[in-house]
């Protein structure tokens, strides 16, 4: 019998970030326009991500994160970013994000690495749920996380300041089916 191989699909892989991929972590962490989905308030230093690479355990249970490379396959481009932040060992949840790079959305990447990470996390680490925040008016991630078994558990009103205004925000899980 083969054993299972996680983290791949015909089109993507997931790895750990390596000190390659600075640069593609300089560009998206320093994306203001990403600032107020992420909750960041400040650039990202190159020294910063340097040493974030070269200190992080990749172990979720350590780090209480795990970020992941989305990578296209064949070309060995990286594509994209998927984490779980926030992560309780004890109440086997995290939150999770997911972030595809321009030129490269509306392919499916998206949907492929989020149940790459679903399948990973629930069938290897046996998470019991992850869960993702999404400003109500993001109907395109709203809608990949549905696809992929989310559902929405609540409603955050005024979650969210963005420029001059404040958004509702939906919280939605996935719950694992085991």
């Amino acid at each position: 019998m083969k054993n299972k191989t996680y983290l791949e699909s015909d089109h993507i892989y997931l790895r750990a970030a390596e000190p390659v991929d600075l640069e593609v972590m300089y560009e998206v962490e320093n994306d203001s326009s990403m600032w107020e989905i992420s909750c960041c308030t400040v650039p990202y230093s190159r020294y910063i991500l340097k040493e974030y690479i070269k200190n992080s355990s990749y172990d979720i249970y350590a780090d209480k994160q795990l970020r992941m490379m989305i990578v296209q396959k064949g070309s060995d481009m990286v594509i994209g970013i998927i984490d779980i932040t926030d992560f309780v060992p004890l109440h086997g949840r995290g939150a999770i994000g997911i972030m595809i790079r321009e030129g490269y959305r509306k392919h499916g990447y998206a949907k492929e690495a989020l149940n790459l990470l679903l399948e990973y996390s629930f069938e290897y680490l046996h998470l019991k749920q992850l869960y993702a925040y999404i400003a109500v008016d993001n109907e395109d991630s709203i809608r990949l996380f549905n696809s992929c078994g989310f559902v929405q558990s609540g409603l955050l009103k005024d979650w969210l300041h963005t420029g001059n205004e404040y958004k509702d925000t939906i919280l939605l899980q996935c719950i694992s089916p085991n």
